[in-house]
């Protein structure tokens, strides 16, 4: 089961350790074996899940929205919907890009039909589009929480300075603060965040829930050799981490969860938990039996010795 709920930045929304990554639904998990995954998170004790509008619109045959749809039906199925909280993203559907304030009224529109609910959660900005004015884009997000659509603002993919930008622009107009960030984040890709974000998170109170916790795989222990990467969906994004100073990351995530009678991916989630301002990393299971290890990460406190440890031999990754 997963531990006690902390509360999401200055949110009144409170949210388990492991946050459910759903791309991977109508993607490589069909309905059956999503509602599944669903069913076991929740049954865990789990309540925090997390798309997007263009899941999965780079499969060929997709349009996008097909996560938000599986999602829509099986809160529908299961009568669950006050039981979780649901975050998605808006700017990158392929009918709704970018931020301008119709798009994103639009594209909101869209994302309620589809998930069969009245209001979103958590919705964060996907990509920055820096051909809208970002007061326009602040107002848009601020028009859908006024209107009750959206609970509460995130943020994702953007640079510390657009997002110190978003924050004097909202205390300006007195719209409502992001209390999130999901930054690009894992031991194999660590400067993206730290070399900026880390420092505006702690500064503005941003609850951090890293998306590619797990490198795609690579930090599971999936692949070690080139060979491991045939075939294999997101081979592309994971193999660019089989370096020396990579193999040497998983060669100490090895040691350490072999001695705690774990999975690397347990240790590798419990490393970010460490980190500041980092509240759920997000981490997908793409059929139930994935899930245990993933929950095992929101639970186990890694003692600083290991924490360090990890933290020393990742240091010189480029990623």
């Amino acid at each position: 089961m997963i531990g006690a709920r902390e509360v999401l930045g200055h949110s009144d929304l409170a949210v388990s350790g492991l946050c459910l990554g759903t791309n991977t639904f109508g993607w490589t998990s069909d309905r059956e074996t999503s509602f599944a995954v669903l069913d076991a998170y929740v049954a865990a004790g789990g309540n925090f899940l997390d798309t997007a509008d263009s899941y999965s619109a780079w499969v060929e045959g997709n349009r996008g929205g097909e996560s938000e749809t599986i999602l829509g039906e099986w809160l529908a199925t299961r009568g669950q919907r006050d039981d979780v909280v649901l975050a998605t993203k808006v700017s990158q559907h392929p009918e709704f890009k970018g931020l301008a304030p119709k798009t994103v009224a639009a594209a909101a529109e869209a994302s309620l039909r589809r998930l069969g609910t009245d209001h979103i959660d958590l919705y964060y900005a996907h990509f920055d589009d820096e051909q809208t004015p970002l007061e326009e884009t602040v107002g848009a997000f601020e028009e859908l929480r006024a209107a009750g659509k959206i609970r509460a603002v995130g943020l994702s993919n953007y640079t510390p300075e657009r997002i110190g930008a978003w924050f004097e622009i909202a205390r300006r107009t007195g719209a409502s603060l992001p209390v999130a960030l999901q930054p690009h984040y894992n031991l194999v890709h660590r400067r993206d965040f730290e070399a900026g974000r880390r420092a505006v998170a702690q500064q503005e109170g941003l609850a951090v829930m890293p998306y590619f916790a797990l490198a795609s795989g690579f930090l599971a222990g999936k692949y070690r050799r080139r060979e491991d990467l045939d075939g294999a969906a997101r081979a592309g994004m994971a193999g660019k981490y089989l370096s020396e100073s990579g193999v040497r990351v998983l060669g100490t995530l090895d040691e350490i969860a072999q001695r705690l009678e774990v999975e690397m991916s347990t240790v590798a989630l419990a490393w970010l938990r460490t980190r500041p301002q980092v509240l759920a990393p997000i981490a997908s299971a793409r059929t139930p039996g994935q899930l245990p290890a993933l929950l095992a990460g929101a639970q186990l406190e890694l003692s600083a010795q290991d924490a360090d440890a990890l933290t020393a031999v990742s240091h010189d990754m480029e990623n």
